[in-house]
């Protein structure tokens, strides 16, 4: 897509890489575990693809989308379970290309607006562009499940930077998420890319600070690896805190990962 906005076009690439991972697996390995307790290869591609119909319905059929966001059970992990429950259904061959046509239209849909375009969502109506960052964190956690899984490592370019202002926006929803009171904080935070670049967010005098690799933090907000294992150092109280909480999504945390769970893989 020509001339299309940076954010859409990394998360389409993001889905390209996640989509090379699985192109040629046998059937076979579509049933191995993941990380996620009870969750095989299959069930994360089966996510994904619910996920991206949700976004091209949201984008698209606005009014549609909110009918249905509106009938969805108070219980989250029942809602995931139902959503999921028609892919998994199928054979690899068919989940894969259901795959790829849920995406297909999640990025055609996100073509027809501009970023700016308010959309609804299941937490609060968000800029089509907050949208698209939100896809590429889903395809960064669940994609780096499945990478686990297959016992390789994802190649990480700056296109995270998208992921990182999503979950810098989000930073209170690790709190939300274990009923917690937010703090009247703000936090400083100072990582550094892939390439090398230095992305800065929030105030620069404050006394909560978050510092190191822009990746680490990514796999810290997606709960994909346990703070002890990751690069990232604290300055003050609460960003300390924040550390153990974080999360970049508003469902239930869950256990995370455990320290030193991936010692026979890089970071």
């Amino acid at each position: 897509m020509t001339n299309q906005p940076a954010v859409y076009a990394a998360l389409t690439a993001d889905g390209e890489q996640v989509d090379r991972l699985i192109a040629d697996l046998p059937p076979a390995d579509w049933a191995r575990p993941t990380p996620a307790p009870g969750w095989t290869v299959a069930h994360q591609v089966a996510h994904l693809a619910a996920t991206f119909r949700l976004a091209a319905m949201a984008v698209a059929q606005p009014d549609a989308f909110t009918a249905m966001a509106a009938q969805l059970s108070s219980d989250f992990d029942a809602n995931v379970r139902h959503a999921m429950a028609g892919y998994l259904a199928e054979p690899p061959e068919v989940l894969l290309r259901r795959w790829r046509e849920e995406r297909a239209g999640a990025d055609r849909a996100l073509a027809s607006v501009q970023p700016q375009h308010i959309v609804p969502w299941l937490v609060r109506p968000l800029p089509a562009a907050v949208l698209a960052a939100a896809g590429m964190m889903e395809l960064f956690g669940h994609g780096q499940d499945i990478a686990d899984a297959l016992g390789v490592n994802p190649e990480r370019t700056d296109r995270i930077q998208h992921l990182v202002g999503f979950a810098v926006r989000t930073w209170d929803f690790g709190y939300q998420a274990r009923g917690l009171e937010t703090p009247d904080v703000q936090l400083r935070f100072e990582l550094t890319a892939p390439s090398g670049a230095l992305w800065t967010f929030g105030p620069e005098d404050s006394a909560e600070r978050v510092s190191g690799p822009a990746v680490d933090f990514c796999l810290l907000v997606t709960r994909r690896r346990h703070r002890a294992d990751l690069a990232l150092t604290a300055v003050g109280a609460e960003a300390d805190r924040w550390l153990d909480i974080a999360q970049a999504y508003r469902g239930p945390a869950g256990p995370g990962r455990t320290p030193g769970q991936f010692t026979a893989l890089s970071r």
